[in-house]
């Protein structure tokens, strides 16, 4: 089931205040559209919200500001298969949940409770800080389009 991001429980100024960061117009838009997004998001679709929202911003500044929330542990970058990065705010108790990718549209949701969960058992020393678990297939509306190109009587049938 995707799962919807809660609002971090602190204001974007202060997250960023809190781990000693210069609280810039930039940052705190990134972060605050990435707090309300309900999925990992591209640079591009960063972009497009903070322009929808008429925050001026430049594509270099953008990455600035990104790369110092994943760098302080405010957000967390996840790789796509189309080379894109994504991005999402890392909650309270950390990443605890795994991601889905469609590798037909690039779309990615997040993913609660695993069952069965996994569990890892490291070498002694070993530190686990953060593990990427990503399902790749297509989505609803992707896998009911393919079902459309195999078989384009499907949608007729009431396959769709």
């Amino acid at each position: 089931m995707a799962r919807a991001h809660e609002t971090s429980p602190r204001s974007a100024p202060e997250l960023i205040a809190a781990r000693g960061g210069r609280v810039t117009r930039t940052r705190v838009a990134v972060l605050e559209v990435l707090q309300a997004s309900v999925h990992p998001l591209t640079h591009d679709e960063i972009a497009g919200a903070l322009a929808g929202a008429d925050l001026p911003h430049d594509r270099v500044t953008l990455y600035r500001a990104l790369d110092w929330l994943v760098a302080q542990g405010i957000a967390q970058r996840l790789a796509g298969n189309d080379r894109a990065w994504r991005f999402e705010v890392v909650h309270q108790g950390g990443h605890q949940h795994a991601h889905f990718h469609c590798d037909r549209c690039g779309h990615v949701i997040c993913l609660d409770n695993l069952s069965p969960a996994f569990a890892v058992a490291l070498p002694d020393g070993f530190r686990l800080e953060r593990a990427e678990l990503v399902f790749h297939g297509a989505c609803a509306d992707c896998g009911r389009q393919r079902v459309s190109e195999v078989d384009p009587g499907a949608n007729a049938a009431g396959l769709s």
